[in-house]
């Protein structure tokens, strides 16, 4: 092939190139305008030369052709790969990508500007923010499953520790053969635990519940308070022989509530008071009930004061606090007793001094469950 054939003149390049071509002159007027731009445009060249160079843009791209792209131009002399929509003569934008150099100084000053369509990079970017975005959607939600199982081992060992150590201890009474009257004991004791085991394993999901905002479940009803209270005392009375244990109890009236999840609340907020409390001093469980549905429950024990900051933390879920002796445990005791009270349109509270710290459960008789 010779050298003639090789090379085309500069003129036959400028009609046949596949991109558009503008010159414009230091006062943004267009001198010269290529073929193709004038296709894509719907617009005879001779109708583009002359104009303004911002008459090829759509509003929001001549905002930013006047704001961005000729600041640069004066300042470096050159923009590549500049983003900007053409707007056509039949109303359709037509996405391109503008590279610039500026040449000379003041009114001999000339800009060559060659733009490249861009629709297949644009809806490429786009597919690719969508699938970055359903990428990181599914991550959040596999990591998201992926902690909520986490949490359900957790809550599983933590609310199954009470009676299945409770069921231990009644085995190992049982095998010293006692009376009848104390085996009959054990037995109701031990077929208490693996009743609230069985609960407490298909209400596992309670706290997937409470995380997914729909919170806990209740089955309400009257009559079941005191069995549920005591019932969660005395397990715990079993894990603990030695500890000295007072329960008074004082169910004067029929309560509206969720008998078990009472009592799961009671058993949280004593075993955390067994763990963190001084082992030489009483734990005290107190419940009065009041007219018109009212509850009030207290679980007190003995030892040091939990400090101001660390109060507000404690029915976080998995936040054990700062005191070294509420290191102890997963923290999610104190948290599902809080959720417990919350469905019940109660609240806990705390209250802490050098001598005593005191959890409180109450649930007035205009915030029952159920009642406007």
């Amino acid at each position: 092939m010779s050298s003639d054939n090789a090379k085309a003149a500069p003129g036959e390049w400028f009609d046949t190139a596949p991109c558009g071509y503008i010159s414009i002159d230091a006062e943004g007027r267009i001198q010269t305008a290529n073929p193709k731009l004038s296709d894509w445009l719907a617009t005879p060249g001779s109708a583009i030369v002359g104009t303004h160079v911002t008459a090829l843009f759509s509003i929001a791209s001549c905002v930013v052709f006047e704001t961005s792209v000729l600041p640069l131009l004066h300042l470096h002399g050159e923009v590549s790969g500049v983003s900007l929509d053409l707007s056509s003569r039949t109303g359709e934008n037509i996405p391109v990508m503008i590279s610039a150099t500026a040449r000379g100084t003041g009114q001999g000053r000339m800009t060559q500007m060659v733009l490249l369509r861009s629709e297949r990079r644009r809806n490429f970017e786009r597919d690719l923010l969508e699938a970055r975005a359903e990428t990181e959607a599914r991550l959040s939600i596999a990591q998201k499953q992926g902690e909520l199982r986490e949490q359900f081992v957790a809550i599983l060992g933590h609310d199954l520790r009470n009676p299945v150590a409770a069921f231990y201890a009644g085995i190992r009474a049982l095998s010293r053969n006692p009376p009848k009257d104390k085996k009959a004991e054990l037995l109701q004791l031990m077929q208490g635990s693996v009743h609230r085991m069985e609960r407490l394993i298909e209400n596992v999901l309670d706290y997937a519940r409470e995380r997914l905002g729909s919170g806990i479940e209740l089955d309400l009803g009257v009559g079941d308070l005191e069995p549920a209270i005591r019932q969660a005392v005395e397990e715990l009375r079993a894990v603990h022989p030695d500890r000295d244990l007072k329960l008074s109890l004082n169910i004067g009236h029929d309560v509206e509530c969720d008998a078990q999840r009472i009592g799961q609340l009671v058993s949280n907020l004593l075993g955390n008071a067994l763990t963190h409390g001084d082992t030489e001093r009483p734990v005290t469980v107190d419940a009065v009930t009041f007219a018109n549905n009212g509850l009030k429950i207290n679980v007190c024990n003995h030892g040091p004061q939990i400090s101001a900051e660390t109060q507000k933390r404690l029915f976080d879920p998995f936040d054990r606090g700062d005191e070294s002796n509420y290191r102890k445990g997963l923290g999610l005791g104190l948290h599902i007793a809080s959720e417990i009270a919350k469905a019940h349109h109660g609240g806990m509270s705390i209250q802490s001094d050098e001598d005593v710290t005191c959890f409180t459960f109450q649930m007035s008789s205009g915030d029952a469950p159920g009642r406007d």
